[in-house]
């Protein structure tokens, strides 16, 4: 049996990964691939990159490590200009040299948002600030023409698996970040409802791929209260409960 370890969206939190980290021991996954979003936020996004940077994963760049290392300082958002403030010349190299997308195997495609954008959902559709399902029409066209066999990706947070048309799509769900509010396309908010670190085992079985989502406890209280530190109360909500309002 063939176990992948998937994990997307850490945002600089130190300890979800480390806790994600201990428990992938224990679960003997023979690769373990990343799917971008690495130091974001008002965590930890050096001490974040550091234990990164020692691993020996395959990693893809998200949309926030793009804008890390590609947007002037001046026009970055409050969890960038953190994130950058942070960072030194080794951290911003490793970013910059992370692929838009990869392939683990001829069958195995990772991208951050979708195959075309890292600041597309894939799944989700996003309408009247809120996100639903998207539909069957919908998720064909952010795949685009032959898409591969599996398609793993990240973004918006959520843990889910999806299969169409040949194609089993999986989102693991986000290590270090379980709500947010954006403002793209529209402004909206995704919630998980509850503060766990998340990501996801798929395994090679006689009777074909088999998903698991795993979710895990881990000191997110501590991670709220990093948050609060760096100004940043509505991540501290988040951290703490999964949601953007108490």
């Amino acid at each position: 049996m063939t176990r992948i370890a998937i994990i997307s969206d850490i945002h600089g939190n130190l300890p979800a990964l480390q806790a994600v980290m201990a428990d992938l021991r224990t679960r003997g996954a023979a690769r373990v691939v990343n799917l971008g979003d690495h130091a974001s936020g008002p965590l930890w996004p050096a001490a974040t990159l550091d234990l990164l940077i020692e691993q020996d994963w395959l990693s893809i760049a998200g949309n926030h490590d793009r804008q890390l290392v590609s947007q002037p300082p001046e026009e970055h958002g409050a969890s960038d200009r953190y994130a950058y403030a942070e960072l030194n010349e080794r951290h911003l190299a490793w970013l910059a040299a992370l692929p838009a997308q990869a392939r683990l195997s001829h069958d195995i495609l990772l991208c951050h948002g979708t195959p075309a954008s890292d600041s597309r959902y894939l799944l989700e559709t996003v309408a009247h600030g809120r996100t639903h399902a998207g539909t069957p029409a919908e998720i064909r066209a952010r795949l685009g023409v032959d898409p591969a066999p599996i398609v793993l990706c990240g973004h918006t947070h959520r843990p889910r698996s999806y299969q169409l048309d040949g194609t089993l799509i999986i989102n693991p769900g986000s290590v270090g970040l379980p709500a947010y509010e954006d403002d793209a396309p529209e402004p909206h908010v995704i919630e998980n409802n509850a503060p766990h670190a998340r990501y996801a085992l798929l395994d090679a079985t006689e009777r074909g791929w088999q998903v698991a989502f795993i979710a895990l406890e881990y000191d997110h209280r501590a991670a709220a209260a990093q948050a609060e530190r760096n100004g940043r109360p509505d991540w501290a909500v988040a951290l703490r409960t999964g949601r953007m309002h108490e």
